[in-house]
């Protein structure tokens, strides 16, 4: 099975598939944590900007990428370069993919867990601690790994299923339900007491709580966030028939992203100043103040079961993205069976190596790398280090090493309107992009700034 024997069946499968991959732990749970420790509004007004200026115009250079070339990861860049470096761009996609996917599930693990305790009627109730609760969960070996997992076992099921029968069909029905359920949370977190602190914490930009390193943070999570930098994107687009507009599926994916990093933020910001919870919780504030906003709520346990459920999909829409990309770059010429075969070694492998990662805060909390826990470490140099360079790779490839008439060709496929574009991505992708990373690097090791 070559990528070529691999289509969506529609492009709303493509866009549903594509917005899962990006909506998932880099929208929900990663960007309100982050934002919490590096200065709330401020950062937040940087992840747009750079989302709308870097982000997506490297989102329609992968599209580009995959679409002309209907090959994946690591095949498009020999097609379009044969006989070139270049192709270790895909292949340093491939690994980056393979280690976010390590650590990636630990978090996934942690929702199926929180998932099952809801489920079980052991979670919201008058009096818990939640920060206490959710310190013990990740601490405790046995709950992190099996909830680890589980999570790897559903995305290698579905994985294994192929494109249209497994990663699209969850992708276009289930999705939409996590929209849904955030109107009903963000209605009711609005209407607690104190919340509108919480509002302008996260849309009033305080610029003097923003550190060089959050503005790597922010950069990183703009590719992290909408799965630029590693060719995920390439491997989908190549399933995408020749006749869609790239540049509208590139925009509705980054704006579905950004109205889900929105959408999260006002649902758990005023949650958390409404139940006196510093915003600089850290990783466990998705797990902290969401419990805390539905103890508030009628039938509480059932609302948070049902957002629990869906959040655990819209992570696993984007773990299926990152196994994707890895089995979809490895041989495929005995057809399906060999798609099964590698979902199961890869997924195998991601389970072993992400045991450190997930023990990093109980029995391994002793071992740091670079003064970051085993998690932290992995999760830094995937996101901040790996996915910038990817992402700069890609940029200068598709500048400057593309014909140009290829790029408007693909730009004008399925949308005259565009070509329109062109200039102005063109522009983007030669300078502001290259230059944005670059500054952004060496303001991070403080050899400017």
């Amino acid at each position: 099975m070559n990528s070529q024997s691999e289509k969506w069946t529609s492009k709303v499968g493509f866009i549903m598939a594509a917005a899962g991959s990006a909506i998932g732990i880099g929208a929900i749970w990663k960007l309100p944590y982050i934002a919490g420790t590096n200065g709330g509004g401020a950062f937040f007004l940087l992840f747009i900007m750079f989302t709308l200026l870097i982000g997506l115009p490297l989102l329609l250079a992968e599209f580009v990428i995959g679409r002309s070339t209907q090959k994946t990861a690591v095949e498009a860049y020999e097609v379009l370069a044969p006989k070139s470096g270049w192709k270790w761009i895909g292949r340093l996609g491939v690994f980056t993919s393979f280690m976010i996917l390590c650590f990636y599930s630990v978090v996934g693990g942690w929702t199926l867990v929180y998932l099952f305790r809801s489920l079980m009627g052991q979670f919201v109730g008058a009096g818990t601690d939640y920060s206490k609760l959710f310190d013990q969960t990740i601490a405790d070996p046995t709950a992190s790994l099996i909830g680890q997992f589980a999570f790897i076992l559903i995305t290698i099921l579905v994985v294994a299923k192929g494109v249209q029968k497994g990663i699209e069909t969850v992708s276009k029905f289930l999705l939409p339900g996590l929209f849904l359920l955030f109107v009903v949370l963000i209605i009711r977190s609005l209407t607690l007491q104190d919340a509108m602190k919480g509002v302008e914490f996260f849309l009033r930009p305080d610029f003097s709580k923003l550190t060089s390193e959050g503005i790597l943070f922010a950069l990183g999570q703009s590719f992290f966030a909408i799965s630029v930098g590693i060719s995920i994107m390439v491997t989908y687009s190549s399933y995408l028939d020749r006749k869609e507009s790239l540049s509208r599926s590139a925009f509705t994916v980054v704006g579905l992203n950004l109205l889900v990093s929105l959408l999260a933020g006002l649902a758990i910001f005023p949650a958390i100043f409404s139940a006196g919870l510093e915003p600089t919780a850290g990783p466990g504030l998705l797990f902290i103040a969401l419990p805390s906003v539905f103890e508030h709520i009628p039938f509480g346990g059932l609302f948070l079961t049902a957002f629990l459920a869906l959040f655990a999909f819209a992570t696993l829409t984007s773990s299926f993205s990152l196994l994707e990309n890895i089995v979809a770059s490895l041989p495929m010429r005995d057809g399906h069976a060999k798609r099964k075969r590698w979902s199961w070694m890869i997924g195998g492998a991601s389970f072993a190596l992400g045991v450190p990662a997930a023990l990093s805060f109980g029995v391994l909390d002793h071992i740091t790398i670079a003064g970051k826990n085993i998690f932290d470490f992995m999760d830094f140099t995937a996101c901040n280090v790996l996915m910038p360079i990817g992402a700069l790779l890609i940029s200068i490839f598709v500048a400057h090493r593309l014909e140009r008439s290829l790029l408007i060709d693909q730009l004008n496929t399925g949308s005259p309107a565009g070509g329109k574009w062109f200039t102005l991505w063109i522009f983007l992708l030669k300078y502001v992009v290259p230059v944005a990373i670059i500054i952004v690097f060496l303001n991070a090791f403080g050899i400017v700034g």
